[in-house]
């Protein structure tokens, strides 16, 4: 019987890891913060770990294999000695393209609107609906951020639901004194990362991210000019979407995260297919054309 009982124990916490969504690496940077309590920075970041890693974030049963790698970094630049923190959050988050041992980038963004309040032994308490604390809510909607987009990339649209959860963060934020969360704050913050992502308006957007992975880097390993030509039309698709709307902030976020892939796949293309697509890439990315001509030098 005390055999049966370990056995089941080791089973339901085996299930239990296995459901699980994120592989989440988290590190925290406290070099800028002078103090001999260095044990506080240690402790915040085994227990952001635990909150990324352990929670359940949707009702998909993740396989070991299928886990979203991620990676957060907390660069902390002040703190009062007490509760009170005021940081950045790095956090990027990729996607295994099939048949390969390569993860694409499926984000790369540091949020500088980042304040929050963090007591050791406390713990990191999230609802869905209401805002407990700056640090739950943000860590919980870069997490629905997240999966989002991992969902969009492998099935059209099936992020929404994700997107969802994190609109519903902000609302919950609305009141909230942290920075970040609001609509008149600026055109770049999480208010409007997620309105991109669900504005019906935008939904070409996504449909580019879908074909861009699934009909495009997944198919570069068996015939890589359908894939890069699949490639090609998915960031028309995110043309469309920026002639509509020039800055818009996710296309930012979503070249920020491509661009150096980008070069990379179509360096060793034909000449035709190597001006057509660095014409579209000059014209949504403009800061980054240096980087695009590098694809016809070569």
């Amino acid at each position: 019987m005390k055999v049966l009982k370990t056995f089941l124990f080791i089973f339901l916490i085996f299930s239990k890891i296995n459901a699980q969504e994120l592989n989440c690496i988290v590190q925290v940077n406290s070099s800028q913060v002078q103090t001999s309590e260095i044990e506080i920075f240690d402790n915040l970041r085994q227990d952001i770990y635990e909150f990324m890693n352990s929670r359940r974030w949707t009702d998909y049963e993740y396989k070991q294999n299928e886990k979203i790698e991620s990676n957060i970094q907390i660069t902390i630049s002040g703190w009062d000695n007490i509760e009170n923190f005021t940081a950045t959050i790095q956090v990027q988050a990729g996607r295994p393209v099939y048949n390969s041992s390569y993860n694409s980038v499926l984000i790369n963004h540091m949020d500088k609107d980042f304040t929050f309040k963090y007591v050791q032994g406390q713990p990191i308490d999230f609802i869905e609906n209401t805002f407990t604390s700056n640090l739950a809510s943000v860590l919980a909607f870069y997490a629905y951020i997240i999966i989002g987009l991992d969902f969009d990339s492998f099935s059209k649209f099936e992020g929404t639901q994700y997107y969802d959860k994190a609109q519903s963060i902000v609302t919950s934020a609305q009141n909230a004194p942290d920075k970040g969360w609001k609509s008149f704050e600026n055109q770049r913050n999480r208010y409007w990362l997620v309105e991109n992502l669900l504005n019906q308006s935008y939904s070409a957007l996504r449909e580019g991210i879908y074909e861009y992975h699934r009909t495009g880097l997944d198919v570069l390993h068996n015939d890589l000019s359908s894939g890069r030509q699949a490639i090609v039309n998915a960031m028309q698709k995110v043309q469309t979407v920026y002639r509509q709307k020039p800055g818009l902030f996710f296309i930012t976020l979503f070249m920020t995260a491509k661009s150096d892939e980008l070069v990379n796949i179509f360096i060793p293309a034909p000449a035709a297919e190597k001006m057509r697509i660095v014409t579209i890439l000059r014209n949504i990315d403009p800061a980054n054309s240096s980087k695009y001509n590098e694809i016809l030098q070569q």
